[in-house]
């Protein structure tokens, strides 16, 4: 009886032992459990339902009225409702999952609300393609589809398969053809590699696979020197750098065969 495991089991071992069986003996009874786990859910949700846990309202900020609208959707919460009830983090994967957010934070803040913060995908440009016509963020990223071009007159516009997976270069062509100004009416996407510049008048630029923005800042130089683009030119090509070609239009070339017919250009 002196040594120290015998006084351990005496003194905690029986004890164990008795409670052990004690509680085996109670939960042995279905019934018994049954009215364990009810009195244990009361408790529960006598606590989680005290108004200090429960969330009446959803603020968002950062979002416009329709995304605002999209998010409520997608969230279709039943206020009020415990804090304990709700998975924040679930609650935020499914707002990113909207195309036109591109960041969200979602937090119980004190008084019962639910904030929503939200960072917006700002449309740069305007994609139309045989599908329809929709904008897009500087990644590429959807943004919203929208029913006509004049919807987003204030965007450039780009078209062709493809073209999404290089807005970035996109970009880049439009800053260098600020000195187009109203003359350009968009970018082409041509067979998911180079890009077309699409100007009035039917006049087109065609530029290559690579260094495209330098081969455009070229034609640009030439055509404020010499006035290039503001002849009877239909095609710039620019895919061979090496050897640049001129295409006149039709009109052009007509008067130059007349006037070749009629001795005006020597033989």
């Amino acid at each position: 009886m002196l040594t120290p495991g015998i006084r351990l089991g005496l003194r905690i071992g029986i004890p164990f032992c008795l409670v052990f069986a004690i509680g085996s003996g109670f939960l042995a009874s279905e019934k018994r459990r049954d009215a364990l786990d009810a009195f244990v859910g009361d408790i529960r949700a006598s606590i989680q339902e005290r108004p200090e846990f429960m969330v009446n309202l959803m603020a968002i900020d950062g979002a416009g009225q329709n995304l605002a609208e999209d998010i409520r959707e997608v969230v279709p919460l039943d206020f009020p409702v415990s804090s304990f009830d709700l998975d924040v983090e679930q609650i935020r994967d499914v707002i990113t999952g909207l195309a036109p957010v591109k960041t969200a934070a979602v937090r119980v803040r004190p008084g019962g609300i639910l904030q929503v913060d939200v960072i917006e995908r700002q449309p740069v440009v305007v994609w139309r393609t045989r599908d329809g016509i929709e904008i897009l963020d500087h990644t590429g990223a959807h943004v919203d589809d929208i029913p006509t071009r004049a919807s987003r007159a204030d965007l450039p516009l780009i078209v062709g398969g493809g073209a999404d997976e290089a807005v970035e270069e996109a970009l880049a062509l439009l800053r260098a053809s600020q000195p187009l100004g109203k003359r350009l009416r968009g970018l082409q996407r041509m067979g998911n590699r180079r890009w077309d510049v699409v100007l009035d008048r039917g006049q087109r630029i065609m530029l290559p696979t690579d260094r495209a923005v330098q081969a455009l800042e070229r034609v640009l130089a030439v055509s404020e020197v010499q006035d290039l683009l503001d002849r009877d030119v239909a095609v710039v090509d620019m895919r061979i750098g090496a050897r640049p070609t001129i295409r006149m239009t039709e009109n052009a070339v007509e008067e130059w065969w007349r006037i070749r017919k009629t001795g005006g250009v020597g033989q």
